[in-house]
């Protein structure tokens, strides 16, 4: 971890502020290029744009995949107040970022919440499937070769 990963940590937690602030989920991110320009930054706004999305990590890996050239999201870091949640992992994967730096980990978040609180990514939620495998593959067959 260097001087200039701490720092960018530090504006992450000031933008988690900032949305607990202004009645948000207390999350902020930001990107920083290859040259160590701050290219984008971002808060939680899931309560004030009630958009159960709008993580601060969802919302930069999209503007990561819209703006950025595949090699230069591959040089860009973003740095997050908390680690990412699986629904933010997976678009940050797909954005095509080349690292992640997060200051609290998904486990001491879950350790500064109450006894008994339940997050939301816990909530329980009923699955059923695989079903109709030889349809379903269908519209698949042949994509990803």
């Amino acid at each position: 971890m260097t001087e200039a990963d701490e720092r960018h940590l530090r504006r992450a937690v000031e933008l988690a502020a900032a949305a607990r602030a202004a009645g948000d989920m207390p999350f902020g991110s930001l990107l920083v290029g290859p040259a160590g320009e701050v290219l984008a930054e971002d808060r939680n706004t899931v309560v004030t744009e009630r958009d159960i999305t709008a993580h601060p990590e969802l919302k930069l890996a999209r503007w990561v995949a819209r703006q950025l050239d595949p090699d230069v999201a591959r040089q860009t870091t973003m740095y997050t107040s908390c680690q990412p949640c699986p629904m933010c992992a997976g678009a940050i994967a797909r954005s095509g970022l080349g690292r992640v730096v997060f200051a609290l980990s998904g486990e001491q978040l879950r350790e500064l919440r109450p006894p008994g609180a339940v997050g939301p990514d816990e909530a329980q939620v009923a699955y059923e499937g695989p079903a109709l495998f030889a349809e379903a593959r269908a519209p698949i067959d042949g994509y990803y070769a």
